[in-house]
């Protein structure tokens, strides 16, 4: 495409048409053309839908993963596991990325136990070096990565005012910023071979506000907003061999995350039918999966009604995210918060086999 043709696209230059046209009907003549514009917008969107909806009755086409190579951020316990096991079932080399060295160990076991290809790495998704260092190793000793799945997270479920700044930090750096530095990492070798896919694992917290969830919501909204705009990026410079899926799970159960989530009309969702639900995403490069799908049909809806009905529904579906005992809610962690990195950097992987003790997700 020619700089001409493409700053005609953008609006930067007029068309050839436009130039012979009067001064005095350019106005009408784009009038004109927006009316077009709008018409074939209508046209091309109705095609997407009929699209859509066929898809949705017949099923899409399932691509196949066999010898592609997936990281899988998280990898160390829970969803990461099992998300892992079904990807070495389909005939992916999987790389599994985690703080949490014994559970990487446990998963990378479990892995080649049903006879696939594993390896461990353990990372802090919290340092950029090490995500960058991490990632430049698995590419000179596993090979080039074309599946990377996003998907460790952490929360801290206090009150915005207990929540400690470091707290606050690291949610951030292991919920968002971590995905800005994979992507970084991962994403050049997947347009130079025009192949790829990038698995953002968000929350329909972050569709949502619920209280004690601020620091959690605020970054899983900038995961779903991530997720976005990299894929319109990616459209916008023609590659179309990239992609990327985002997924919106409601509380999910034995990831140590929400254990004791206060949840009401809606049952908390089953690991393996999460797991079950991104593989399909995946192989069916899927745009985004809402987890239940018809949360899809109740989230217009809070642009619809006015905010009191939105903010009773939330309290009422979720009375309490994160409730724990009232009194000293530091008692496990007798040492002042700054002084026990440890268990902090711990809970950065946020997956683990067995959940965490409940002091692993508050330093």
């Amino acid at each position: 495409m020619s700089v001409e043709t493409q700053d005609y696209i953008n609006g930067m230059r007029q068309g050839p048409l436009t130039r012979e046209i009067p001064e005095c009907m350019r106005n009408k003549y784009t009038v004109v053309q927006a009316i077009i514009d709008v018409i074939m917008f209508v046209i091309v969107g109705i095609g997407y839908v009929i699209k859509a909806t066929y898809q949705s009755i017949v099923g899409k086409h399932k691509k196949d993963l066999k010898g592609a190579v997936a990281v899988v951020t998280g990898g160390g316990g829970g969803l990461g596991s099992l998300i892992s096991l079904r990807l070495a079932r389909l005939g992916c080399t999987v790389v599994l990325w985690d703080i949490n060295k014994q559970g990487l160990e446990d998963t990378v076991k479990l892995v080649k136990g049903i006879g696939g290809k594993c390896y461990g790495y353990v990372v802090d998704l919290a340092s950029r070096e090490d995500i960058y260092r991490v990632a430049k190793k698995v590419e000179d000793e596993v090979g080039r990565v074309n599946l990377l799945i996003n998907n460790a997270g952490v929360v801290s479920g206090n009150y915005l005012l207990d929540t400690p700044d470091h707290l606050i930090q690291r949610t951030f750096d292991v919920n968002i910023l971590a995905h800005f530095w994979t992507v970084k990492a991962f994403l050049p070798s997947m347009i130079e071979h025009n192949d790829g896919h990038i698995v953002t694992i968000a929350s329909m917290a972050g569709h949502v506000g619920v209280s004690k969830l601020v620091d959690y919501c605020s970054s899983k909204a900038a995961a779903c907003g991530f997720d976005e705009a990299l894929r319109l990026e990616l459209e916008c410079q023609g590659i179309n061999g990239v992609r990327t899926s985002l997924i919106c799970p409601y509380f999910i159960r034995s990831t140590g995350m929400f254990e004791e989530v206060n949840s009401r009309f809606v049952p908390q969702l089953n690991s393996n039918d999460v797991a079950d639900r991104v593989i399909l995403a995946i192989r069916t490069d899927e745009p985004f999966a809402l987890i239940p799908g018809y949360f899809r049909i109740l989230l217009p809806f809070k642009w619809l009604v006015p905010w009191p009905c939105i903010s009773d529904l939330i309290r009422g579906l979720v009375p309490d995210a994160v409730p724990v005992p009232t009194g000293p809610r530091a008692a496990p962690t007798p040492a002042p918060a700054p002084a026990a990195p440890a268990p902090a950097k711990r809970g950065a992987g946020a997956m683990s086999l067995l959940p965490p003790a409940r002091h692993d997700r508050h330093v």
